[in-house]
This record gives structure tokens, sequence and C-alpha cells, in this order.
């Protein structure tokens, strides 16, 4: 069997991917279940031992009054034994003269042998025998003077608590032995009642207590969501640092975290400048050989060939340097619709001779999470290639999605196979060599894309030529 089918398997993997909330719910939740439902047992336990202590003091009490009118009443012949005239004791009580009413007494005479002589009884116990134990008789004759309980089926199939007591005659071998009975059935009953209305009162308290408890867990954890909403904020450029006014704990965690969005940015800084400083110490020694290699040699030409393929690569990478550097800013953000308009318009006064009309919808508030020149560099490379092979429209649609932010460049132009447009976003590949331009300008902007986080795909555009499309994810 696949233990991963088990529950607790499941439960025990899952665990470290738990949330704090839950984990403090859930030990609060099963620490408040052992305690409510000890609680509800003990409680319960303890308050049917309490009615149990009281209906054994009655019956106790029922044994002493008993003793006394037998001193009074003389219900024994002169040698001790028990008589066999009706005695009605306890008279006074209209349980005892009730049949089967739930409350007895009997007084039992004894052998040597301790088996019954006979016995005096009330009359609520009619013709049943008397509801003692052999062995609760011999308990009792073995400690004269001291009650002893126990349970015992009574008549009408009631379950008894009987109290039985020995008492020594003067001029009688054997002792007596007085017992009082009573049903305990109510307050069973009444036990249980409680127990109900316990357990439902536990429960009402679990749901308040519960309840209290996952409320404090939210706003204790609130200082957290705090954190996470200024982080966001911060990646999505409108803070700098996070808030101060957070709780003591989770002060020192939004200090280290300040602190280390300040050394991002100098690393930042720091890299920006080492890139301007190769860049300008590499290219005097390139222009410095593009100098010296002016003949008409061999040799030259080589050099020639050369040094121009080193200062394209120079550029290339210093480029990508650059740009892999903004795109590592935290907090830099661009907003999209201004700096497409702007691209839209220069290029219409390009390309107004050649008739081609660039058009930009939707897109109010959209915003690009990186810096300015970089979603310049891409969206005016995508413009730019529409722009060459349109034949009358270039149209730039904006969406801003709730997960993304997803720009299309569109053209009515010839359009490219499916084998083209996975050829056309590899690096310095033209597919027509009669337009001007390096065959760097695809590659650039897929590589831009990566480094946001984003990616660029080429399919067929509705206008009929092709169409360029550039989504950034949000989170």
């Amino acid at each position: 069997m696949d233990p991963s089918g088990n529950p607790v398997t499941r439960f025990i993997d899952r665990w470290p991917n738990v949330s704090l909330a839950r984990r403090m719910m859930l030990a609060a939740a099963l620490w408040g279940l052992v305690v409510l439902i000890g609680g509800a047992l003990a409680l319960s336990a303890l308050y049917r031992a309490q009615t149990l202590s009281l209906l054994e003091e009655d019956l106790d009490q029922t044994l002493v009054t008993l003793t006394r009118e037998m001193s009074q009443e003389g219900a024994f012949l002169a040698d001790g034994r028990v008589t066999d005239t009706e005695r009605n004791f306890l008279s006074n009580d209209p349980r005892f003269q009730t049949q089967y009413s739930g409350r007895y007494w009997a007084v039992v005479g004894l052998e040597p042998d301790l088996t019954i002589q006979g016995d005096l009884r009330s009359r609520s116990l009619w013709d049943e025998p008397v509801p003692v134990t052999q062995a609760q008789i011999g308990r009792a004759v073995a400690n004269p003077g001291t009650t002893h309980f126990g349970d015992y089926a009574g008549p009408a199939d009631q379950r008894v608590r009987v109290a039985a007591r020995a008492i020594l005659l003067e001029n009688r071998e054997t002792p007596l032995v007085l017992v009082a009975a009573a049903d305990r059935t109510p307050n069973d009953e009444a036990a249980v009642r409680f127990r109900g209305m316990l357990v439902g009162t536990m429960i009402a308290l679990f749901g308040g207590v519960f309840a209290a408890m996952v409320v404090g867990i939210r706003y204790s954890l609130q200082p957290l969501k705090r954190i996470e909403r200024d982080i966001a904020d911060i990646r999505a450029g409108t803070r700098q640092t996070l808030r101060g006014g957070y709780p003591v704990e989770v002060r020192p965690l939004t200090e280290e975290l300040n602190k280390l969005i300040g050394h991002n940015r100098d690393v930042v800084e720091r890299a920006r400048t080492h890139v301007g400083n190769l860049a300008h110490a590499l290219k005097t020694p390139i222009a410095v050989l593009q100098n010296e290699a002016k003949g008409e040699g061999l040799l030259d030409d080589v050099v020639r060939r050369q040094t121009e393929t080193m200062h394209a690569n120079v550029e290339h990478y210093l480029k990508r340097a650059r740009m892999a550097a903004r795109a590592e800013t935290l907090g830099a953000r661009t907003d999209v619709v201004p700096v497409v308009e702007s691209l839209a318009s220069l290029l219409n006064r390009l390309f107004d001779a050649k008739g081609i009309n660039v058009s930009v919808e939707d897109g109010a508030g959209a915003v690009f999470r990186g810096e300015k020149q970089d979603f310049e560099e891409m969206i005016g490379n995508l413009m730019d290639n529409a722009c060459k092979w349109a034949k009358a429209e270039v149209v730039v649609r904006i969406s801003d999605g709730p997960q993304d932010l997803v720009i299309d460049v569109e053209d009515d132009g010839p359009g490219l196979s499916p084998e083209q447009r996975e050829g056309a976003l590899k690096r310095g590949v033209r597919l027509d060599e009669t337009t001007p331009g390096t065959g760097l300008g695809l590659s650039i902007v897929t590589e831009l894309a990566e480094l946001h986080k984003g990616h660029l795909e080429l399919d067929e555009s509705v206008l009929g030529g092709l169409r360029a499309r550039l989504r950034f994810p949000k989170s």
C-alpha cells in the first residue's frame, strides 16, 4: 500500500508548509479540547459523586433514626430475637409506607453462621427480599457501628443504594443488621442531565474561546501582513522603505529589511559604475586598433573585421549588463501609456512618407515594473520593426490585468510563418537583408523581457501581419 495514501502521512508531509496562523489555531484547538473535555469529565464525575454522597448521608441518617426508634419501641424478645410482630418504624415518613416507593428499611436478625434468622421491614418493601447481600452483611458484622454501602437490584427492578450497619445487643449472641435503601435512579438521571448540560455549555464555551483565539491570532499577525504589503509596494515602486510603527517583536526584522534594500541599491549603483568604467576602458583600445588598421593589406582587413566584431560584442554585453543591473533594482516603475504614445508620435513622423499610422489602444493606468529606458528599448524595437514591415497600420494594444501586463504590437504587413517566427527570436538573425538593422532587435527584446521575468511571443495578427506580444507577470 502506498504510504502517501495515509492521511497522517499526508498531514506530516504538508506540515512544513502550514501557515503560522493555522499552526497556532490548531494548537489552541487541541489544547482547548483537552482542557474542556477533561474539565467536563471531571465536573461530571464530581457531580455524580456529590449526589451519591448526599444520598448516602440521607441513608446513614435513616439508620440513626431507625436505631433511635427501635430502642424506644422494644421490638425484640427477651432473648434478643426479632419478633414476628409487624413494627411500623419511621411511620412519619410516607415514603416508607407506599409499596415500592423507592425508600426502604429493614432490621435483619442473624443466626451464628450469619444466615438471616428473621427481619422487620418497611411496608414499602412489601414481600420482596431484603435488599442486602451476604457479603455486605459480612462486612457490617466485621465492623459493628460502621455503615457500609453497596448497590443492589431492588424491588421492581430498581437499582438501589444500600446502607448496612451492625449493632450489638447485650442479650444477643449475634448482632442485628440495620438496612436502609433508596432507589438511586433519580440521582443517576440527574447526573446524566447535568452531563448533557455540561457538554452543551462546554461546546459553547469552546466555540467562544476558539473564536476569540482566532481573532487574537489574526490580529497578532497583522504586522506580518503589513510587512508583506510594504514589500509589495517597494517592488511596485510606490515605496522606498518599510514603514515604521511596527511592534517591538518584529521591529528588528523591518530594520534589517530596510538595510538590505539600501544595500541592494548601493550594489546596483556600484555595478553601473563598474559597467561604465569597463565600457570606457575597452572602447579606447578597440578604437586605437581600428585607427591603426586603415591600410589595404590582408592583416589590416583581418584586424578591422575582428575589431568590429569585438566592438559589437562589447556593446551588446555591456548593454545587457546594464539592463540586468537595472532589472534588479527594487522599486523601479514606469507608466506605460506616456512612453508608448511618445514613441508612436515619433514613429508617425518618421514613417509619414510611407503612409504608416501608429495608434495606441487602452492601457490607462498601466505600470511596468522596471526602469523607463528598459521599457523604451523593448517597446521601441517592436514598434520600429512593425513600422518597417507594415503596409499602412500599426496598433499597440495595452491590457493591464490583475495577473499580468500584456502589450501587443500588431501590423498589417506580410507577417511570418511559424518557422520564421521561431528563427526571428535568435540573436543576429535577419529575415530580409534589404531592411536596415543588425538582427539584434528581437533578441535584445527577448533578453530584456526575461530579465524582468516576462517573455516575448510572436503570432499572427488580426490585421493580417505579425503580432508581437510582451507579457510581464505582476507577482
